[in-house]
């Protein structure tokens, strides 16, 4: 029902858009997330969007990644710019509630993956 998509290669520096199309019931009211997963770690959260639009992310990429929807088309996006060697990973998307925070716990649906890597 999330289905990720905008993985690629990139040099370090450089951006990349991946997208989360989601068919779900809803769609304007749950709160979109973003998680990631590099080669040997746990998955970690990276950026969440709620209904009202707000936004919340993690540290490692506060001040390059961008989280957005479009309600009208039932999309979500990560805007990635000024891409790290470390942000190498596997990113999810994943739809919860109306509220919902950073576990991965609160959220419902899960995206398949789609691979970010950046060459340094």
């Amino acid at each position: 029902q999330l289905q990720a998509s905008g993985g690629g290669l990139v040099q370090a520096g450089g951006s990349l858009r991946v997208s989360c199309a989601a068919s779900i019931r809803g769609f304007s009211r749950a709160t979109m997330a973003w998680f990631r997963q590099a080669p040997g770690k746990e998955r970690e959260f990276a950026a969440l969007i709620a209904p009202t639009e707000g936004t919340y992310y993690a540290d490692s990429v506060k001040g390059r990644f961008t989280i957005s929807r479009d309600n009208a088309k039932n999309l979500a996006y990560l805007q990635m710019n000024n891409l790290k060697f470390e942000d190498t990973a596997v990113y999810y998307c994943a739809a919860g509630g109306t509220v919902a925070g950073i576990r991965e716990s609160e959220y419902v649906y899960w995206g398949q993956g789609t691979q970010v890597t950046v060459s340094s």
